[in-house]
């Protein structure tokens, strides 16, 4: 349910075949004298995404100032915070994002937020991981427009600023400066974006941290079908689904199938976080649809094969509220960015 997919095409790196798509089931979850009602389905937000242990302070302040660089696009005018805006719950709330001279991309771009849960990224899953996903944008031509990897690292090493943060960040390398430690830095600062919030402390075992609504909204939110496919601690984001599974979804972007050639997968896109939905819209791959309310009547017709009642759809969206965390206001906060060297390229929006 609500499979609000997003962000416009960038990269081309490949992942696995996705698993086959289930049937949705409406077999609710039992309650246990053990825990929260359902909290099998699910799963409390992580402290942080590390793949192991905690990469260096060096390294995740280095991918935060990357975050915010402009100059890692071709006008020196867009970062990644650009469409992914960490004081906006990691969007920009635009239906499509105007990228290199105002071109927009073709896809809704998705929240930044606890994205390093997702068993992939970008929504028809070509990237493995965050780290392999920060390389995409980069290059793309209707996003920040780069021409190739060596111009970014030359860029990079004409900035005293960032020759030093990427010596201390990689002091073992003789050569720190690479695009591929550009994205690795970017992903350690990303891995720890996450927003935890009532729903997470109700999880982990505080029955007053949701409402008598937000409870009887999750019931209803299981019991619906919608944890077939948002479930996890993510609450979505760890398998494909085809969009218009029971009933076909008019669209033109044929999803996984653009990726993978295989037939199987078109309109197969990863399930996207329901985690601050309420916050991230517009909502859907084109952001075509401006109302939560709009956008679970339709993912309940199309995915589930069911036509919702007014106060179904409010008790879901009452539990949907739950989801909504808190933004780490410290960790995100833009930092100074070094001063451009002598030699370090102007702007070019051509």
């Amino acid at each position: 349910m609500l499979t609000l997919l997003a962000l416009f095409a960038c990269g081309t790196t490949e992942t696995t075949t996705p698993p086959a798509h289930e049937e949705p089931t409406t077999e609710p979850a039992a309650k246990t004298d053990d825990g929260p009602k359902h909290a099998g389905l699910f799963g409390v937000l992580p402290a942080h995404m590390y793949k192991a242990e905690a990469p260096p302070k060096e390294r995740i302040d280095l991918g935060r100032m990357l975050y915010y660089e402009p100059r890692l696009s071709k006008n020196h005018d867009i970062p990644c915070n650009s469409c992914h805006q960490l004081d906006r719950y990691g969007v920009d709330n635009e239906p499509t994002s105007p990228g290199h001279k105002s071109v927009r991309g073709g896809r809704n771009s998705p929240t930044s937020y606890n994205a390093a849960l997702h068993l992939a990224q970008f929504w028809d899953g070509r990237a493995p991981d965050v780290e392999a996903q920060a390389k995409g944008p980069v290059l793309n031509p209707v996003e920040m427009a780069m021409p190739d990897e060596a111009t970014v690292v030359s860029v990079l090493k004409t900035i005293p600023g960032y020759v030093d943060a990427f010596k201390a960040a990689y002091p073992d390398d003789a050569d720190p400066i690479t695009y591929d430690h550009m994205a690795d830095a970017i992903g350690a600062f990303e891995r720890g974006l996450v927003t935890p919030g009532p729903f997470d402390a109700y999880l982990g075992g505080d029955p007053t941290a949701l409402t008598d609504a937000q409870k009887k909204g999750l019931d209803t939110f299981v019991d619906t079908g919608c944890a077939t496919c948002h479930l996890g601690a993510g609450v979505g984001g760890s398998m494909y689904q085809k969009l218009g599974l029971v009933n076909p979804y008019e669209t033109e972007d044929l999803g996984r199938f653009a990726v993978t050639d295989n037939e199987a997968d078109k309109y197969m896109f990863k399930v996207p976080s329901l985690r601050n939905i309420t916050e991230t819209g517009p909502y859907f791959h084109d952001g075509s649809i401006t109302s939560l309310d709009d956008a679970v009547r339709k993912m309940a017709h199309h995915q589930l094969g069911k036509e919702l009642t007014d106060a179904q759809v409010g008790e879901i969206i009452d539990f949907l509220g739950a989801l909504k965390g808190s933004i780490p206001s410290e960790y995100v906060k833009k930092p100074e960015l070094p001063e451009s060297g002598p030699d370090t390229p102007k702007p070019d929006p051509s």
